[in-house]
């Protein structure tokens, strides 16, 4: 199992277990955390997973594909580190991986 923490907008913070070989989006739906939506249920045609990948991870994850970069388009308050966590994998080398959501979703 792999740790992620979820910081919410109002900076609380929330760490589960993940299983590798699924989604950042799906872990956060499994654990019930508040900010992921998911309405297109991680077919990245929305903007509603949208999380801020904490600086010291950002440059440990593969990088955004074209896809994910055009739906960001569409997100609230886009940042550098923004992310759609359904196009995040979750490896054992992203073991501790921080993750926050915006105040609200796109």
């Amino acid at each position: 199992m792999v740790q992620i923490t979820f910081i919410d907008s109002t900076g609380q913070s929330r760490s589960v277990s993940a299983d590798e070989g699924s989604t950042v989006m799906e872990a956060a739906l499994r654990n019930s955390i508040p900010g992921i939506e998911a309405e297109c249920g991680g077919a990245c045609a929305c903007a509603t997973c949208h999380v801020y990948v904490d600086d010291a991870w950002v440059a440990k994850l593969p990088k955004a594909q074209p896809m994910e970069e055009d739906m960001l388009d569409f997100a609230f308050d886009v940042r550098t580190g923004s992310r759609l966590s359904c196009q995040i994998r979750i490896t054992s080398e992203i073991d501790g991986l921080v993750v926050s959501t915006p105040e609200r979703q796109g």
